[in-house]
């Protein structure tokens, strides 16, 4: 039986690296997307993205959305503020949040989707975003998703494997598939080595500790 069509949304960060294997497993996966929308870390993300495309022989596309840099109020651009520092959940990451920046992503996966006939779209979004994305939660994405499968002719559908669950049990899974987590960026002040204090840092520090698993990460702090 053949598999369903995929096109994985994969930013670079380990929890789309995550995904992006994942996906392999289950769908045939006909690309992968990446979106540079102006944020300080997209040029260290992206070429993640690109290597594990690369390495499975997966096409690659980076979308380049100039306009929400220029148009959008977000610290996480480059035409934003200074990146709070603090963990994910406190009320300063906040700062972060790029407005609809998941729902513009898979409207434009939705149509790349429908035009290489694939009928799956999966993303990396998971419960440890809830807290401060509201185009992150299982109710926007269940309404995007049933929006999608509405304006497609092939009923495009969102996959969100990881919902449901924390970033530490993204890394099980990600160490069962074998993923090379030194091979992922997180750090939203994009940097040379990861910061260790911003939101993301801490956030990726305790996944692995509380996953058990070998952080790789080089951090300054």
């Amino acid at each position: 039986m053949s598999k369903e069509k995929a096109v994985v949304l994969l930013s670079g960060g380990m929890d789309s690296v995550t995904a992006f294997y994942w996906a392999l497993e289950k769908f045939e996966v006909l690309a992968a997307l990446s979106f540079d929308y102006g944020s300080k870390h997209n040029e260290r993300e992206i070429p993640f993205a690109a290597h594990h495309c690369k390495k499975e022989n997966v096409k690659h596309t980076v979308v380049s959305l100039p306009f929400v840099n220029e148009l959008f109020q977000s610290d996480l651009l480059k035409s934003g503020g200074e990146i709070p520092e603090g963990h994910y959940e406190a009320e300063n990451m906040k700062q972060t949040v790029v407005p609809f920046r998941n729902g513009i992503m898979l409207s434009i996966a939705a149509g790349y989707a429908e035009s290489i006939e694939a009928k799956r779209l999966v993303i990396a979004a998971h419960a440890g975003d809830h807290a401060i994305y509201p185009d992150c939660r299982e109710s926007f994405m269940s309404s995007m998703s049933s929006a999608i499968e509405e304006g497609t002719y092939l009923g495009v559908a969102i996959t969100r494997p990881f919902i449901s669950d924390r970033k530490e049990n993204i890394v099980v899974v990600g160490e069962k598939l074998g993923v090379d987590y030194s091979m992922t960026w997180s750090c939203y002040k994009g940097k040379e080595k990861h910061c260790g204090k911003c939101g993301t840092c801490m956030e990726r520090k305790e996944a692995f500790q509380l996953a058990k698993a070998k952080d790789p990460t080089l951090y300054e702090n």
